[in-house]
């Protein structure tokens, strides 16, 4: 059983987040959804039959989404990142997970419920923490000039000397 399991608070998007996160990722599905009942739905104001909470995994890694109204929330504080290891899952992530939400600098972007992502090519950490300090001074100048990531720049960076 999986230890920990990340809880992501939406308004009343829940379901909606947790279907749109399934399909952006091929190794994802939804496990369960728990809907507020007449006791839930008096004292927490959202409708009867509202998503309450939306379980469900990507990769393995369980989540789950809970509708607890305009309380909290997200802020690039915690991001969830997603390793990829060409320049077509770079784009096809980005592309998806960008949709409706907001880029930003260094392969970060907020999607449309608010939630951060980081998009990265799985060679990045290695890069940066090269032996040689001017290989990873190089790939940080170059990643600092980007929104979406470009990974044949990053690789040019490195190998330039």
């Amino acid at each position: 059983m999986q230890k920990i399991t990340a809880c992501l608070w939406f308004d009343k998007n829940a379901e909606e987040a947790a279907k749109f996160y399934v399909s952006t990722f091929k190794n994802a599905k939804i496990t369960a959804v728990t809907r507020y009942g007449d006791a839930g739905a008096k004292a927490s104001g959202m409708p009867k039959g509202t998503a309450m909470t939306v379980s469900f995994s990507i990769f393995g890694q369980k989540f789950l989404g809970l509708n607890g109204g305009p309380v909290f929330k997200f802020s690039p504080a915690v991001s969830f990142i997603v390793n990829c290891e060409t320049q077509k899952e770079i784009d096809r992530f980005w592309q998806k997970l960008s949709e409706g939400g907001q880029p930003s600098q260094c392969g970060w972007l907020t999607d449309k419920f608010g939630l951060s992502w980081q998009i990265v090519p799985s060679a990045l950490g290695k890069m940066i923490t090269s032996k040689d300090p001017k290989k990873g001074e190089r790939v940080m100048a170059a990643l600092m000039q980007m929104t979406k990531i470009d990974l044949k720049t990053l690789k040019q960076a490195f190998a330039n000397k």
